[in-house]
């Protein structure tokens, strides 16, 4: 039986985003029923949900929201993270721009259970037309009494912002986010003090992806425990994933975290499988990013695992036995784990896979993100900063065959110093997913050392 749909129940509903489509399907029914909810049951049936949050980090919103201070004497803020800035994830804004009431409405039922002012909505600079659909969504609840004082009668005075950001991708991390939303450079802020704490104008605030807000009028409709029963063991929910790349049928697709990433890729219900080549067969699939650049890639035999939190960071470890006999055997064994001995999987991320066929040159991908991190590193840490632009040399140097093998073994050195040394969590994404290519595809880096330049065809 296929499986209702919820956050993209809006796709293919004529005028999805007008309030009177959305209230057609039920919408604004759950903030009824939550302005008759104490706050405190509200939050209990978010930690019921085991919904974590689909921004990537993946942590658990319930207790995100705990950390609020139920008493304070400033406003509180809810801060929406729309910039979607990872490369190769594209969930978002499908839902600001097909279902943007389902976001306000979450934003108002979660400024209800946490006693908060106001909401600030962050988007992406690029994202036109996904904020004039945010706006317009603000716009209708305002007109429908839904926004503004003393909201249904409830004594809830709530009011919600757009702001556009200037595509700069380190906003994506929530300091450096609240620190644009102030008006200021975004660079990310020293923690503590976090932003539950001091966010933004200095006060208590909460930051939330799209897709981690959007599914609260539905946790609140049917209740936490039905929330945690579409997931699997500790991951509620249905969630949204993007598959992208060489495949048959890019797009965004809605499954249980239950769902395996070979499924997402190869299933007709879903991605369809690879493209095909020339000779009308389908091409084999040389690697997949799980979930936006930052993560560590996978090779065709690990695409068994679960998309869920839990399973990717378990998965994707690579093995000793790669090690070319030119690399250090301590330096290789040293990029294999994290300090403490656990190996190196992959993440979760945004859940948007990238996947790439078997003439795709492993060296270029890594160099292409390298020189994306790179323009992309706020510059105020010395190993991101300075890193970042190494590790892109480097690679350009591999790929256009003046490299040597010592500068394989120098890339892992980078990242293993870039890694843990930053303000904020971009130092590692370089480190992480740079690695990754090294680790995972070794004899690549040589072929390139050995045949001075790139064995595969420049398009």
């Amino acid at each position: 039986m296929a499986m209702e749909k919820i956050l993209t129940s809006a796709v293919g509903v004529p005028e999805s985003w007008t309030i009177g489509s959305y209230e057609k399907r039920g919408g604004y029914a759950a903030l009824r029923k939550a302005l008759q909810m104490e706050p405190a049951a509200i939050i209990d049936e978010v930690k019921k949900s085991n919904l974590r949050g689909r921004g990537g980090a993946g942590f658990p919103t319930g207790v995100k929201w705990g950390f609020l201070p139920r008493e304070s004497n400033v406003p509180k803020y809810l801060v929406i993270n729309a910039d979607e800035g990872e490369p190769g994830t594209f969930k978002d804004h499908l839902l600001m721009e097909l279902d943007p009431h389902r976001l306000v409405e979450g934003c108002i039922i979660t400024g209800w259970a946490l006693g908060m002012r106001a909401c600030y909505v962050f988007i992406r600079g690029e994202m036109f037309q996904e904020a004039h659909r945010v706006q317009r969504a603000i716009d209708e609840a305002y007109r429908a009494k839904l926004l503004g004082e003393n909201i249904l009668g409830s004594g809830l005075t709530y009011d919600m912002y757009v702001h556009m950001g200037a595509g700069a991708y380190i906003c994506g991390e929530e300091t450096a986010l609240i620190e644009a939303l102030e008006g200021k450079a975004g660079q990310p802020r020293m923690k503590p003090p976090f932003p539950a704490v001091v966010g933004l104008f200095s006060c208590p605030t909460i930051v939330n992806n799209v897709e981690t807000i959007a599914a609260v009028p539905t946790i609140i409709e049917r209740g936490g425990e039905w929330w945690a029963e579409q997931g699997c063991e500790r991951n509620g929910g249905p969630k949204m994933y993007g598959v992208s790349g060489h495949v048959r049928r890019p797009g965004v697709f809605e499954a249980s975290h239950g769902v395996t990433l070979e499924e997402l890729i190869f299933s007709d219900e879903f991605a369809g499988g690879p493209r095909l080549g020339k000779d009308g067969k389908p091409k084999k699939i040389k690697g997949v990013i799980p979930g936006g650049a930052s993560c560590p890639v996978l090779t065709p035999e690990e695409l068994g695992v679960r998309m869920d939190f839990d399973s990717m960071m378990s998965h994707g470890a690579a093995s000793a036995s790669k090690r070319p006999e030119w690399v250090d055997e301590q330096l290789w064994t040293d990029s294999l784990s994290w300090p403490g001995g656990r190996p190196r999987g992959t993440m979760l991320g945004t859940g948007c896979a990238l996947v790439m066929d078997e003439d795709v040159c492993m060296v270029r991908v890594a160099a292409n993100l390298a020189h994306f991190y790179h323009h992309e590193s706020c510059g105020q840490c010395t190993p991101c900063r300075e890193g970042s632009g190494w590790t892109a040399r480097v690679l350009d140097s591999i790929e256009a065959g003046t490299g040597t093998e010592r500068d394989v073994e120098l890339l892992l050195e980078i990242c293993n110093n870039m890694e843990g040394n930053t303000i904020c969590p971009f130092g590692d994404a370089v480190a992480m997913a740079v690695r990754s290519y090294v680790l995972k595809y070794p004899e690549e880096f040589y072929l390139h050392v050995k045949q001075g330049g790139c064995p595969y065809p420049h398009w």
